[in-house]
């Protein structure tokens, strides 16, 4: 089975995941997932992620769900995610354009030319790209 659009369906596994509460989910492996899940971890929206089964050609990304609170007080650190570019619809910000999610409060996660980065560091290195999605 093919998947048209991997980041999306990465996105979607999270979101999926986190309605329903659970510690960790399992997405295909992939260099650009891999890119965002470390962006993922250094923004402090996950506890981490562990590549599974590298050397086969079926290998996932096993992600660490963060959440705060007690147990049944426990509420998600990710509040929302939001694909932004699609296949059909790619989405470019040039480097004075390079969006702010909610006054900052959110990342933007963005591919340039010099790497897949959070929209703060691109505007700081002044690259562009394209918005790949919106967490917060």
């Amino acid at each position: 089975m093919t998947i048209s659009d991997p980041i999306g369906d990465m996105l979607n596994r999270i979101r999926t995941a986190l309605l329903a509460g659970h510690t960790s989910t399992s997405v295909p492996n992939s260099k650009i997932k891999v890119s965002i899940a470390r962006i993922l971890q250094d923004e402090g929206y996950i506890e981490g992620y562990d590549i599974v089964n590298q050397d086969s050609v079926h290998s996932s990304i096993e992600l660490s769900i963060r959440y705060v609170g007690k147990r049944l007080e426990r509420r998600p650190v990710i509040r929302g995610i939001k694909r932004i570019s699609k296949p059909g619809q790619r989405v470019y910000a040039g480097r004075r354009r390079i969006p702010r999610v909610l006054s900052g409060i959110g990342v933007a996660i963005m591919s340039t030319p010099k790497g897949v980065m959070t929209g703060r560091r691109a505007r700081k290195l002044g690259v562009g790209g394209e918005v790949l999605c919106h967490i917060w």
